[in-house]
């Protein structure tokens, strides 16, 4: 586990438009977390899904958490300039015998069921051409979340062979964000429950490149009146630079966080909204 290493945590916002409410909600709960634990708060732009990436999104997110009092320690590190890193651990699984070859469509797969199951595993498929997975050999069924307590997932998900290098020659996020936290020494990993289930995925890697693993802790996701999280795709408003300290005391609303007076200084309001993160989740 992280335990013993100085606190680090971290912001890692895909560039595909600006934040809305709720990526500053995640963004909220990363960075008081780190504040509250007098640790460190990095910010990562995971870009590694490089036609997703929309021109100007990046600067736009760094401006919004700067216009809200979210600042930043230490460079903001982009994943599209990081393959050189991916492909090192890919050779490392690769040497380990824990990837394979897959031709498969997603149309196949979608065929054969609702998880991969593992159809080219030993089917020996050309390196030209092809996806790389990961031998899920050793799956992750069941983790410790520091605001869900025991958290078990879907099995057949848990234990698919995932994609770490994808036919179109771009290193997928579940390696990126394993390789990247890694690297940056991230111990804490706060983010949206949308990720939830992911962490199976991750925490296989982490098992397999590391000798320690991150603390995560999963904040509910933001929804839009219909239901659905609120994300770009689904059209959600972004965030208004003339609007700071009242998208702040919503997200700390949406948090439960209590006691926080208003004020128009994004500085005071963080300030009293990480006394009362430690009050709720640290003591």
């Amino acid at each position: 586990m992280a335990t013993g290493l100085p606190y680090c945590g971290r912001f890692a916002p895909t560039p595909s438009g600006p934040l809305h409410f709720g990526s500053l909600v995640a963004a909220v709960a990363s960075y008081l977390d780190a504040q509250a634990h007098a640790g460190r708060w990095l910010v990562r732009i995971e870009d590694v899904d490089k036609p997703r990436a929309v021109a100007g999104a990046a600067d736009t997110i760094l401006t919004q958490l700067d216009q809200h009092g979210l600042h930043w320690d230490g460079d903001v590190w982009y994943q599209s300039e990081r393959d050189p890193a991916y492909q090192d651990a890919l050779e490392q699984l690769h040497a380990q015998g824990l990837t394979y070859f897959c031709t498969c469509t997603r149309k196949q797969i979608k065929a054969r069921g609702a998880h991969y199951t593992g159809y080219c595993r030993n089917r020996q498929r050309p390196a030209t051409g092809s996806a790389v997975r990961f031998r899920n050999d050793q799956p992750t069924t069941k983790f410790n979340d520091r605001l869900r307590g025991d958290v078990t997932l879907e099995p057949l998900f848990a234990r698919e062979d995932f994609l770490l290098f994808r036919r179109d020659q771009l290193y997928t996020y579940q390696l990126a964000v394993v390789v990247d936290d890694h690297a940056q020494g991230v111990t804490d990993i706060v983010r949206g429950a949308d990720l939830l289930t992911a962490t199976s995925w991750q925490l296989a890697l982490w098992r397999q490149l590391s000798n320690r693993e991150p603390r995560f802790a999963h904040v509910p996701l933001a929804l839009d009146p219909s239901g659905r999280k609120l994300s770009k795709q689904n059209h959600a408003p972004a965030l208004q630079a003339n609007n700071v300290p009242e998208q702040l005391g919503a997200a700390f609303d949406f948090l439960e966080l209590t006691g926080i007076e208003p004020s128009n200084s994004s500085a005071e309001l963080l300030q009293q909204a990480t006394i009362a993160w430690r009050a709720k989740y640290l003591s």
